[in-house]
């Protein structure tokens, strides 16, 4: 809650704070249909460790969802809600056919005055229809994306997710990753330094975390893009262009 209150005084005075990870979601109703059917999802920007404060999302750019090597626009089916007072997005989609869907949103540049630069998250979430384990891999050719490794559905908390760090294509050496869990409220950070897990990816681009707890989580390597943008004063100023992916771990049942 500090955090959450700092932030909202710095919005407002325009005072420079620690930065905040900020993470475009895009979170479905599930991560695998085994049946198929109709998924819905939710995309906020937002902090989700902290549980918030939700940041203002303007109607993104693109939104749609590749399977069996086609995109489909999903563009119309979005439909504006709001989270925490600020501007969200929900849409749903059915699925019919088995195999993986892969859901991606590119939203409109964000202005970040707190750390005088524009962010853009390019997100993308797998839904396995009919618990088909087909198609998981598959990449959407964002500007930056990661490639999974590990298949991002139907995993066991505790399990390993592995992804690589692409832009253009192209393995990014080194990338930093931040890793949030989605917090509904069971957990509570001993400090700030447990917010935001932050990792390296090694020379090939490549990334690995097991994940403690059952829920979502977000795995963002951030990087700058090679154009600047107008600030609101008229200034150029960098572009934060992040690659997330997000995962669902589920906990393992006792047996009866």
């Amino acid at each position: 809650m500090l955090r959450a209150t700092l932030l909202g005084l710095a919005l407002a005075t325009g005072v420079t704070l620690p930065a905040l990870a900020h993470f475009q979601e895009i979170l479905p109703s599930a991560d695998v249909l085994p049946e198929g059917g109709t998924v819905t999802l939710d995309l906020v920007f937002t902090h989700p460790m902290d549980r918030g404060p939700q940041m203002e999302m303007k109607r993104p750019a693109r939104f749609g969802m590749m399977m069996d090597g086609k995109i489909t626009d999903l563009s119309s089916s979005l439909i504006e809600t709001l989270d925490g007072g600020q501007s969200a997005w929900r849409a749903s989609a059915d699925l019919k056919t088995p195999g993986a869907a892969v859901f991606f949103v590119e939203p409109q540049p964000y202005w970040e005055a707190a750390e005088g630069k524009f962010i853009i998250h390019y997100a993308k979430v797998v839904v396995d229809s009919f618990a088909s384990g087909e198609g998981w891999d598959a990449m959407v050719g964002l500007p930056v994306e990661i490639r999974p490794l590990t298949r991002p559905t139907g995993l066991w908390t505790g399990n390993l997710f592995t992804g690589v760090v692409t832009r253009a294509g192209a393995p990014v050496p080194f990338a930093e990753v931040e890793v949030e869990f989605v917090n509904d409220g069971s957990v509570t950070a001993p400090n700030d330094a447990f917010v935001t897990q932050v990792l390296k990816a090694d020379a090939n681009g490549t990334f690995s975390y097991a994940m403690p707890r059952a829920g979502w989580w977000g795995f963002a390597a951030l990087t700058e893009a090679d154009a600047k943008m107008k600030s609101p004063s008229g200034e150029d100023a960098p572009v934060e262009a992040g690659a997330l992916i997000w995962v669902k771990a589920t906990g393992m049942a006792k047996a009866p």
